[in-house]
């Protein structure tokens, strides 16, 4: 897997398609390919994907004891962009990945084309204290020891062993006491803007995901039926579908230049 080197990390990173740029952010203790495996086939027929992965995750070398912030996930993505040469793209996020796109989306809004967070919301209730439940490394072993092992294999080659027992924690308390994005500074974004949720997501009620899609400056929402958080895996065929109408809806979609 290539890597480019930005804001002092070596971002791992993987690239699939052709067409306008589209960076994936993928969600806490995920990857790229991960998170998005079941939207790839298709949206490669659409764009150029870049899927970077996340400080601390996968293949980019980070240790969650030196700390965790959001605002590092968005000059890290700030920096990776500008390496990769990408001075406007298109932009999908899922859960922590659809906050860093959020915040991108304010601080740099000319840049974003395009803009799809799913399973995300910008205010700190129930994600924070939903958090700190499922990512609890006791947790895991005792309730979850099959995902445990999955974190493993994910991280361990290049974090080292055991590394997401640090990372998981610091991403929930991160989630505690990051800064929040106000309606202002939502109402910023000028990209059109879709927002995802499943109607049983424990991160993201429907109301808040409805509230979200308000906020920003042309926003629309799909709601999941029978759709809990992870709804881009649970839910493939509806959430691609959806995915597909809203591009096809973006005349910058037809200009493959950047």
């Amino acid at each position: 897997m290539p890597s480019i080197h930005a804001n002092d990390l070596d971002i791992g990173y993987e690239v699939a398609g052709e067409g306008p740029p589209l960076v994936l952010l993928h969600g806490a203790a995920s990857s790229g390919r991960d998170t998005f495996a079941a939207q790839l086939p298709v949206l490669a027929k659409a764009f150029r994907m870049y899927m970077p992965d996340a400080r601390g995750h996968a293949t980019t070398r980070w240790d969650a004891a030196a700390g965790f912030r959001a605002q590092w996930l968005v000059d890290d993505l700030l920096a990776f962009v500008d390496e990769s040469g990408l001075p406007t793209l298109h932009l999908l996020g899922f859960s922590m990945g659809g906050m860093t796109a959020l915040a991108f989306a304010v601080q740099h809004s000319g840049r974003v084309r395009s803009l799809v967070v799913a399973g995300i919301s910008p205010l700190r209730e129930p994600r924070a204290s939903v958090a700190r439940r499922l990512m609890d490394p006791a947790r895991i072993d005792r309730d979850d020891p099959a995902w445990g092992t999955t974190l493993a294999r994910r991280h361990d080659p290049v974090q080292g062993p055991g590394a997401w027992r640090r990372l998981l924690p610091a991403i929930a308390e991160d989630v505690v006491t990051q800064p929040l994005l106000s309606p202002a500074e939502l109402h910023s974004i000028t990209a059109s803007a879709l927002v995802i949720c499943g109607d049983r997501d424990p991160f993201t009620p429907v109301d808040q995901a409805w509230g979200l899609a308000r906020q920003v400056g042309d926003g629309r929402l799909l709601v999941v039926p029978d759709g809990v958080h992870d709804v881009m895996a649970k839910r493939p065929g509806l959430v691609n579908e959806a995915l597909m109408s809203f591009y096809r809806s973006r005349p910058s979609l037809g200009d493959a230049s950047v």
